[in-house]
Formats: structure tokens, C-alpha cells, sequence
């Protein structure tokens, strides 16, 4: 079953949030396992629903598996959405904050399709954004495109985003 499909109905009934907590759980317990096998695995990167944001005991969570798993928080990039981020913005940047704070790296995915407000982006501690491929696409045969594109990636630069990815991936 694609994404596309399961991922909207999940949310729908809220079997998200089990879905989401079983998939950082998963992560975190092969990310151990990689480590006894690769000094350096990498970073690796979850997506986040605004669902699971919105648990009452989200951070404590979060805080358990990685203490379950002996994994750092370091080794995890949480990506969301930028409609994720613009929903309650005080208590998204409060509960950014704390992730941040944990050690999590923080990304924005699908970043350009959503309606942030650009003014509220420098509040979130953001580290990544992953420009949305519907820009991408098309960046070598549109100069529409290509001009957003180049735009997004100095904002980003000026505002000291570490990293800027251009996502080319089909995502369903």
C-alpha cells in the first residue's frame, strides 16, 4: 500500500501517533544495531505528524525510546511538514524548542508548498530545508522554477540554515 494512501486514512483515525512512536522506535533500535557494526552510521531522518506533535506526552516519549535504545538524539533528523509547523505556532516552536534542546536535528519537508509565514520561520530551530520537488522538477526547463529555487536557498543561507536539499525523490 502506497503512502499516499495509508498515511491520510492513518491520520484520519489516529492511528498515526501508534504508527509514528512504532517507527521511531524501529529506527532508533536498527540505528543501535548499525552502530555495533559502523562506527559512524549517519544521521537518519522521521518524518513527524502534526498528530504526534500534539500528544500531551510527546517529548516524554521521545525522550523514553531514546533511553530504551541507548541511541543519541543526535543521530535523528524529525522532519515536518511546513503546514505541520504553522498549526499552533506558539505551542510548535515551544515543543520545537525542546526537541532542539534534546539534541534532535530539525527539518522542514516539502518546504515551498505549504503557507508559513516567512517572518515565523526565524522563530523555529530549524536546521534543514528540504526544498519540495514540484520546484525541482522542473528547475533546468523552467527559469520560474530554477529563480525560486536560488531565492530559497539564500533566505535560507542568510537565516543560517545549515542545510538546503533539493528533493527530487517521488514522494506518494
Amino acid at each position: 500500500i502506497l503512502p499516499s494512501e495509508f498515511i491520510p486514512l492513518a491520520e484520519e483515525t489516529n492511528l498515526i501517533v501508534e504508527i509514528g512512536e512504532w517507527v521511531l522506535a524501529r529506527v532508533c533500535s536498527d540505528y543501535r544495531r548499525w552502530q555495533q557494526r559502523i562506527p559512524l552510521p549517519g544521521r537518519v531522518a522521521v518524518n513527524l505528524s502534526l498528530k504526534q506533535l500534539r500528544q500531551r506526552n510527546f517529548l516524554q516519549r521521545v525522550r523514553e525510546i531514546f533511553r530504551h535504545y541507548g541511541v543519541s538524539p543526535t543521530c535523528l533528523e524529525l522532519e515536518i511538514t511546513e503546514t505541520t509547523l504553522m498549526e499552533d505556532t506558539q505551542r510548535t516552536i515551544k515543543m520545537l524548542d525542546d526537541l532542539y534542546a534534546m539534541g534532535l536535528h530539525l527539518s522542514i519537508d516539502d518546504f515551498g508548498t505549504g503557507y508559513s509565514s516567512l517572518s515565523s520561520l526565524q522563530n523555529f530551530p530549524i536546521g534543514t530545508l528540504k526544498i519540495d520537488q514540484s520546484f525541482v522538477r522542473n528547475a533546468t526547463r523552467s527559469t520560474d522554477s530554477a529563480a525560486l529555487i536560488t531565492t530559497i536557498i539564500n533566505m535560507g543561507q542568510s537565516m543560517g540554515i545549515a542545510r538546503l536539499l533539493l528533493t527530487q525523490a517521488q514522494r506518494t
